[in-house]
């Protein structure tokens, strides 16, 4: 399964279309993964691989996060990373979306999380590419096609940062990625 200045740094105009022909997956995007984890699967509640992003969770609906689900964690995995982020927004990829320290044992995000900085499970919220801790919907400029990529990385280790951003998460997760599993949607407006 193929499995975010910054208030409107997802909303400038003239970022490129995906172009028809191309894979749903940027090779310019950094991955994280050091082994094949093939059967570590990531679900996004009411979302289809490859699909359209429904309204509820971007700013033309009700800007709420979706439910998440994964089976089949890695052997060694000690906590999760999540990542949603953006890489066609205009300055460069945009991470919507930040967790961390999601613990071994938990199977699910529910749906609707609150932008705190540490959720009922344990898990920490990052900062987003808005400099926001939490959820920064989906909304790229009006005519545009974006791919929103839903990332999920199972890591040999707890991450010791009390607040982070994109840029110590992927420093922490340096040689320490299990496997990671992601879902490829897209929206536009």
């Amino acid at each position: 399964m193929v499995v975010l200045v910054l208030i409107c740094g997802c909303t400038a105009p003239d970022t490129p279309s995906p172009d028809a022909n191309s894979s749903p997956i940027d090779a310019s995007i950094p991955t994280l993964i050091s082994t094949p984890s093939e059967n570590f699967t990531l679900t996004v509640d009411s979302v289809t691989p490859g699909a359209t992003l429904p309204q509820e969770f971007t700013c033309a609906g009700a800007s709420r996060t979706p439910g998440l689900s994964w089976v089949n964690l890695p052997s060694g995995t000690k906590s999760f990373v999540l990542i949603l982020d953006d890489p066609d927004a205009p300055s460069g990829t945009f991470t919507h979306w930040l967790v961390y320290n999601i613990p071994p044992d938990t199977q699910s995000i529910d749906p609707a999380q609150p932008d705190v900085k540490v959720l009922s499970d344990g898990a920490q919220i990052g900062i987003n590419s808005a400099g926001l801790r939490g959820y920064y919907p989906p909304c790229p400029p009006a005519g545009k096609l974006h791919r929103y990529i839903f990332r999920l990385y199972a890591v040999d280790m707890v991450i010791t940062q009390p607040t982070a951003d994109r840029a110590s998460i992927e420093g922490a997760l340096g040689g320490h990625t299990l496997g990671e599993a992601q879902v490829v949607t897209t929206f536009k407006r």
